[in-house]
């Protein structure tokens, strides 16, 4: 059978493109069909959960660190973790005012066991060093004059210590840097007023008492470098609201307290930015929970906070949550919290693990860092207690593998 229509010179125009739109748009129609279907069983993802990157956090084991004295000291109170990864060390920030020893950080080695490759545990926690910390003229500081409670690496082989003050003695919260080496300090972040005591005639403000600055992290992509070329940032907050800012905010939600965000050049430090941190609300049993540290894991505002809470009745509670800066209003013109707060957007938080689903004793857990590299390749995680040189406390090394 002959069809005219393949010859060019019989002036029919071929059905086939008319047939090949029906199929293009026949498999347009079914592809769409495929795709609402598909949609309709995966499960929505709301804007606030795209801002958080999808981690998950594997508990690996305890450690305990032996009661011991090192160079005339008790080895305790540590308050602060900061792990140096040219050099596989750890810091570790007593929160000794002095009274047992001088204020101090010590230099830790962390032998990992690696028996069970897939399941590395802590085999031990090594003091190599300890550095009392000096001040400018390199004298140790006296007894009751300092609070250290959190301590951060900075890309240029310094440390920085965070101290909550000691407001009743009319001693203000400060953020100094240390020489690694020698302990003395080198310079001074400037803080602002409204969280430094009041003057006899002002109205009062500032930390409350053992509540002031207890979270220290630098931006983590300024540690991967060899010298220190670039500005950095670091971060701090205290652990629980200010004095101005305790009967602000909705009834349901506790008070909030402060993030501060500085940017650190070679000459010159100022302040970025101020935000807003609501810690989470616990039953009446297990009490009101402060925020003991912050990590900042990656350059884009990601982070990691630890609230920690203790009563007699439930002994320590401690969750980990994942935080995100992004979009948080700056508060740093505001001295004191006013009025409706509902216009302002606090830091994003959500809850990564309840430490309490772990299976032991958990004691007073006030530091974090990320740690060596495991043998899988991933990242460690690790977190500290204070053992407030109490005998009936521990120091208490956890270790997670996090994803």
């Amino acid at each position: 059978m002959r069809f005219g229509i393949f010859r060019s010179d019989s002036g029919f125009q071929p059905p086939f493109p008319q047939w090949n739109r029906l199929r293009v748009l026949g498999f347009i129609v079914l592809i769409g069909l495929l795709l609402g279907t598909a949609s309709c069983a995966l499960p929505r993802v709301n804007a606030e959960e795209r801002l958080f990157l999808p981690l998950s956090v594997e508990f690996l084991g305890e450690y305990r660190l032996p009661p011991q004295d090192f160079d005339g000291a008790p080895v305790g109170g540590l308050s602060g973790l900061a792990y140096d990864r040219q050099r596989d060390r750890l810091y570790a920030l007593s929160d000794d005012r002095s009274t047992y020893g001088p204020a101090r950080f010590y230099t830790l080695k962390l032998n990992l066991d690696q028996a069970d490759a897939a399941n590395p545990r802590i085999g031990s926690v090594e003091i190599e060093s300890m550095t009392p910390l000096l001040d400018e003229d390199g004298s140790p500081f006296a007894t009751g004059t300092i609070d250290p409670e959190a301590i951060a690496l900075t890309p240029r082989q310094t440390l920085y210590i965070a101290s909550e003050g000691i407001p009743s003695q009319r001693i203000p919260p400060s953020i100094d840097e240390f020489d690694l080496e020698t302990g003395r300090r080198k310079s001074r972040l400037r803080i602002p007023e409204r969280y430094l005591p009041p003057a006899a005639d002002e109205q009062p403000r500032g930390v409350q008492e053992n509540l002031g600055f207890e979270s220290l992290t630098p931006d983590p992509s300024a540690l991967g470098t060899s010298g220190y070329l670039e500005p950095f940032r670091l971060f701090a907050a205290t652990e629980s609201a200010l004095i101005q800012d305790q009967e602000v905010g909705p009834a349901e939600q506790l008070p909030p307290l402060r993030l501060l965000h500085y940017l650190i050049g070679d000459d010159q430090a100022g302040l970025l930015a101020e935000h807003l941190y609501y810690r989470e609300v616990l039953s009446p049993e297990q009490g009101e929970p402060g925020l003991t540290e912050l990590l900042a894991i990656d350059a884009g505002g990601q982070f990691l906070s630890l609230e920690r809470a203790f009563t007699l009745q439930a002994g320590v509670t401690a969750h980990l949550f994942q935080m995100v800066m992004g979009n948080a209003t700056d508060t740093a013109a505001m001295p004191a919290l006013q009025g409706d707060l509902r216009g302002i957007q606090p830091v994003r938080k959500r809850l990564l693990l309840n430490l309490g689903d772990l299976g032991i004793r958990l004691d007073n857990l006030e530091a974090m860092t990320l740690g060596p590299r495991l043998p899988d390749g991933s990242t460690s995680l690790l977190l500290v207690s204070d053992d407030n040189f109490n005998p009936l406390q521990v120091t208490q090394f956890l270790l997670f593998r996090l994803r």
